[in-house]
């Protein structure tokens, strides 16, 4: 089974555009947390059977995380707009510095404030305003506290860099990132060079989020290389 794992603020089915275009020889499902967690979701990851871990940005950092735990567990690692995180300690303490201040300020805050203060990143400023809007119910539905526990434990700044790791992680992996997403580009292709059976691919006309922009082309990289790694 292939396990579609949402991004930060995000629900399960924001993977559906991929998911349903994956052919009927790889059933799926979209994980929708009810943990909120680094461990919680770790958990919930590592109990749901899958033996295909597909996640984006904050989903690409738990689901590389379960695979370097239990490497044993999976078949197969995609990870779209993920990297193995911040190695620059200063940078790194910052970036905590920064979730932290952010995380109490979610608390405080009204969803829709914070729906308004997250759509206005510039990482998602190629987006149309029709897949904004399209995504913004899912974000309204989301509750603060647990976003602000999220940040606190699984943000950026929080979780130590497994870029070192990456050496050791025999599982075939396939690392996807939009070609106007020049950091996380740059990031995918280094985890491809440092996986022992990585591979890269660069999504032309999208961003931070190729598989909601460009989800055929997202589905027909995944479905290769689910072809070419799960022999049938």
């Amino acid at each position: 089974m292939v396990l579609f794992i949402p991004g930060f603020m995000q629900r399960g089915d924001a993977w559906r555009p991929v998911a349903e275009l994956l052919p009927e020889r790889y059933p799926s499902t979209m994980l929708d947390h009810s943990e909120h967690s680094f461990e919680g979701r770790l958990r919930e990851i590592e109990g749901s059977g899958a033996s295909v871990l597909v996640g984006y940005s904050l989903g690409g950092r738990l689901a590389l995380r379960a695979a370097l735990r239990s490497p044993e567990s999976y078949r197969a690692l995609v990870l779209v707009g993920t990297t193995a995180g911040i190695e620059e300690g200063p940078l790194r303490v910052a970036r905590a510095e920064a979730d932290e201040k952010l995380a109490s300020w979610i608390e405080a805050m009204p969803m829709e404030d914070i729906v308004g203060l997250w759509e206005r990143q510039p990482l998602f400023a190629d987006q149309p305003d029709a897949l904004v809007e399209a995504q913004r119910p899912g974000r309204l539905s989301q509750d603060p506290r647990s976003l602000a526990l999220l940040l606190r434990t699984a943000g950026q700044g929080t979780l130590e860099p497994v870029w070192h790791e990456l050496r050791s992680l025999q599982l075939p992996l396939l690392a996807i990132a939009g070609a106007r997403d020049d950091g996380y580009s740059r990031a995918a292709k280094r985890i491809a060079s440092t996986a022992p059976n990585g591979r890269a691919a660069i999504v032309e006309n999208a961003g931070h989020a190729p598989h909601l922009q460009r989800p055929d082309e997202v589905a027909d990289l995944v479905t290769e290389f689910l072809d070419a790694a799960l022999p049938r």
